[in-house]
């Protein structure tokens, strides 16, 4: 018994320091990225890693005090792998619908940043309609 409680000691140990070093990447990343859009990879990708791995962590240590699974963490690591993604996507189209510069070194251009050449209704065509 007390070998399992080794092990589980040494996997729980794994699961923080993993967690606490994508969490230094992702924070590491965010201070270091130029603009706004690299910037936005940091947190989103590595650092919700890193909280995954330590709630792993808890998820483990407290199934093995209590002897049964803990499911309060596993709701909130479920939360935040839906939510995370989620709020990155709508910052980057809101960045993107407010035309927030970028870094010339990022690749692509989104049509959000092209020339705005819409035609009015009237300089449209209009195809084969017989409508006027």
């Amino acid at each position: 018994m007390i070998a399992l409680y080794t092990l589980m000691e040494g996997v729980i140990a794994f699961f923080l320091i993993a967690g606490s070093i994508f969490a230094l990447i992702g924070s590491l990343g965010l201070t270091r990225m130029k603009d706004f859009y690299m910037r936005l990879h940091g947190p989103s990708k590595i650092s919700t890693l890193g909280v995954g791995c330590v709630l792993l962590a808890s998820i483990t240590y407290f199934s093995l005090l209590d002897g049964g699974p803990s499911l309060r963490e596993l709701l909130i690591t479920i939360f935040l792998f839906i939510t995370a993604p989620v709020s990155a996507h709508m910052l980057s189209k809101s960045a993107l619908h407010q035309k927030l510069a970028r870094d010339p070194r990022t690749r692509g251009e989104p049509k959000e940043f092209q020339e705005d050449d819409e035609q009015t209704v009237e300089e449209a065509p209009q195809g084969d309609s017989k409508l006027p």
